[in-house]
Order: C-alpha cells, then sequence, then structure tokens
C-alpha cells in the first residue's frame, strides 16, 4: 500500500530553511490499522500530507499502491487523491450551507459519477454511519460525533483502500470520539487500510501498530503495537 524510502521534505522561506521530515522510511501494508503519533512539530501533519498526495517529497521515493508520487504532475496527484485517498480532519471540514446529503455527495460529482448511482451510494454511505435520517441535516443542525460521521461518509465516497485521519476525535467529547474510533474499527475489518493521526494514547491503544515520530524521523526506540 505505501513505501517510503529515505522521504525528506523541506520548506524554504526566505533565507530560512527547514526540514519536517528528514528521512523517514516506513512500509504500510494493505488492510493496516495504524496510528501516528509525535509531539508539536515533529512531522505528523507532513507525512500525511504527503501519504495522501496532498504533498510530495523534497527527495526520496514514495509509492503508493505502486505509484511513484514524486513524478506526477498536480493534476495526477488529485486524480490519485479522488480514487484511492480518503481524508477525515479534525475540523469536519464540511460545507455549512450544504446538506449532509450534498456534502458526501461532492466527491462523487467531481468523478463524474451520474446521478442516480450518486444518490444510491450517498444514501447507502449514511446508513452506514448511522445517519439515515439526517440527510437533510445542515452542519448546523448536527452534532459534533454526527458531523465527523458525514466526513467519514465523504471520505468513502469514492470507495479509497487508504484512509488517513487527522486528529478524528480531537473536537469530540469521549462518548462520541470512541464511537468514531468504532466506526473506523469497523471499515478497517471491512478491508480498508486506516491511518489515524492522534495525540491521544486511548485511541493509538485501540490500533494495531503505533508510529512514534519525532524531530521528523521515526523513534524507533517509541514504536510499540496494541492487538485488538
Amino acid at each position: 500500500m505505501i513505501d517510503m524510502k529515505f522521504v525528506r521534505k523541506k520548506y524554504t522561506t526566505g533565507k530560512i530553511e527547514f526540514e519536517a521530515l528528514k528521512g523517514i522510511d516506513l512500509t504500510v501494508g494493505k488492510n493496516e490499522f495504524i496510528s501516528v503519533m509525535g509531539p508539536s512539530g515533529s512531522g505528523k501533519s507532513t507525512l500525511m500530507n504527503i501519504m495522501g498526495c496532498l504533498d510530495i517529497p523534497s527527495s526520496g521515493e514514495y509509492l503508493l499502491e505502486g505509484i511513484n508520487v514524486r513524478t506526477l504532475s498536480a493534476n495526477q496527484l488529485a486524480e490519485v487523491r479522488n480514487q484511492k485517498v480518503g481524508f477525515v480532519f479534525q475540523s469536519f471540514n464540511l460545507l455549512p450551507y450544504a446538506t449532509a446529503f450534498e456534502n458526501v455527495e461532492i466527491p462523487l460529482l467531481f468523478a463524474g459519477v451520474k446521478a442516480r448511482q450518486r444518490r444510491d451510494r450517498v444514501m447507502n454511505l449514511l446508513a452506514q454511519v448511522g445517519l439515515a435520517e439526517k440527510v437533510g441535516n445542515k452542519p448546523t443542525e448536527m452534532s459534533g460525533g454526527e458531523m465527523q460521521r458525514v466526513a467519514i461518509a465523504r471520505a468513502l465516497a469514492n470507495k479509497p483502500n487508504l484512509i488517513l485521519a487527522d486528529e478524528p476525535t480531537g473536537n469530540l467529547d469521549s462518548k462520541s470520539g470512541g464511537e468514531i474510533i468504532n466506526i473506523f474499527r469497523q471499515l478497517w475489518q471491512e478491508g480498508h487500510t486506516i491511518i489515524i493521526i492522534t495525540h491521544d494514547q486511548n485511541v493509538a491503544k485501540q490500533t494495531l501498530r503505533t508510529i512514534r515520530l519525532k524531530d521528523g524521523t521515526i523513534d524507533n526506540n517509541g514504536n510499540g503495537s496494541a492487538p485488538l
């Protein structure tokens, strides 16, 4: 699924150069359930952006399902993101003026899916996350947990194999957060590869493997795993 070899990422602002990733070697197999932890500034968000083809490495090699990401154009990267990766964010990133149905439908519109197929797919996804009766509700009419469920349904719209979640429980109470993690566990059991960026040790304990970052590198002394 994911194969990174000595991936580095540098950012330059004026004369200041900052290296966010300092040579990451990482392999993630199909149908893994992984958490990524580390203090602020450790490179977690940068790593997620590269894994999700939102950014490309400055050097090194990143293969996503055999595709060399560094060789892709901006349009090709967008196509890979839309087809292969589903994103879930801490702040939900829903359109506030759109209904739950419309928010989940967006990736299908970009993919050119026909109207009848879009409707069936969206309704099935909202039912899958327990929101069959909320299709017409806007984000302002839903709880945080419900908004995150919509975001998960949207992430699944184009049937990606890889789901990347950045602090998906960060804005939720413990009960809602637990329900969201249970949905991820179910998706993993259905065959998806799930990678969760988190500060929460309780969330990390629910995954099969934890990758710990420190100062832009993988902290091999801090790696661990927790069986489900």
